[in-house]
């Protein structure tokens, strides 16, 4: 007689979490720009709500320049810090650019376009310093870039008074090339009758071109695992020190666009400006959602980290509140963001 005993029914395949596909939603909390963008429009909808000037044309392409003139360098050193690296010296680069153009352009009475371009040389080539010396001596880039910030300030004021004879450059409104290059670096675009600065539409386009080596270039893949796991990244044939190297050269050249512009808006430069924009820069990134332990970030997060130092700035003049206040104001902007994209990130990676 044949047995009517069943065969017990068999386990469902269970889900294998590695090959789970995650909604549109997730992806979105993945985002390391996200805890950011709330913080942006949060800000944006207060300064609207408090301030009837916030929203006006003038005032808001001036926070657009604000926020250009710190999202330009927070695009390079947002690359940087997700490759894991940092650079204090950012901010006096900016001068040094600015000074080497000025005083070679005026002590040898050469076309101003020939010291924009050894500008360009020499702002890639703290940037390649910066970066030979951090990989071959293996010493914090804080340690390294830190020496650089002290000489480059000793130097912009040293050189620029030994060359001009005061702390400042010389005026080089009238040299040769000077109108041309102004146009290129400090013009103005009118736009529905609104004038918007150079700056921001520079500060877009690099932005976009970041972004695109980033997450659609090999490159990218390159400074995401340099910034993850430097040592892991070498094992599977990661160029680290060309990327690294890479990374500190592509500050230095956001260094010279923000330095030419610094220079010919304003015809010359004040020799001891730029310290401490550094932090700026690098509160501009965490802001944007870059880790300080690198591998983790976006560019276009830095440069809503910039949007919002940019509202945090001019909104406070616009609310007419004592202007005292904004250092406070970005400090709480940098902890609730850095805060939230911390519980987002935990919380996409949960589900």
């Amino acid at each position: 007689m044949a047995s009517t005993a069943t065969l017990p029914a068999a386990p469902a395949p269970s889900r294998d979490e590695r090959v789970a596909r995650r909604s549109p939603f997730q992806k979105l909390l993945g985002r390391p720009e996200v805890g950011a963008l709330a913080a942006a429009i949060v800000l944006f909808v207060f300064f609207s709500v408090v301030s009837s000037t916030f929203l006006q044309p003038n005032a808001f392409a001036t926070v657009l320049y604000g926020s250009s003139t710190i999202g330009i360098m927070a695009v390079g050193v947002a690359l940087l810090m997700i490759g894991g690296e940092f650079d204090l010296s950012a901010g006096v680069a900016v001068i040094s650019s600015a000074l080497t153009a000025s005083l070679f352009s005026w002590y040898f009475s050469v076309n101003i376009w020939v010291g924009v371009l050894l500008a360009l040389v020499v702002s890639l080539g703290i940037g390649f310093v910066n970066g030979w010396i951090l990989v071959k001596t293996k010493l914090p880039s804080f340690i390294v870039t830190l020496a650089t910030f002290l000489m480059l300030t000793g130097l912009n004021l040293a050189l620029t008074r030994l060359i001009g004879g005061a702390v400042s450059s010389p005026s080089i409104a009238r040299m040769d090339g000077f109108a041309e290059a102004k146009a290129v670096f400090a013009s103005s675009v009118t736009i529905a009758g609104v004038d918007v600065k150079i700056t921001v539409f520079y500060w877009i386009i690099m932005v976009a071109i970041a972004s695109w080596i980033l997450l659609r270039t090999r490159v990218g893949n390159w400074i995401f695992a340099s910034g993850g796991d430097a040592n892991a990244a070498r094992a599977v044939g990661v160029p680290v020190t060309r990327t690294k190297i890479g990374l500190f050269m592509g500050v230095g050249l956001c260094g010279w666009v923000l330095g030419m512009h610094n220079l010919f808006a304003f015809d010359a430069v004040q020799s001891g400006e730029g310290v401490g924009n550094e932090f700026l820069y690098i509160i501009a990134a965490v802001i944007g959602g870059c880790l300080l332990t690198g591998g983790y970030g976006s560019a276009i997060g830095g440069a809503i980290g910039a949007f919002i130092f940019g509202m945090a700035n001019k909104g406070i003049v616009y609310a007419q509140w004592n202007p005292d206040w904004f250092k406070f104001f970005l400090g709480l902007m940098l902890l609730l963001a850095t805060i939230v994209n911390l519980i987002v990130k935990k919380r996409a990676e949960l589900k």
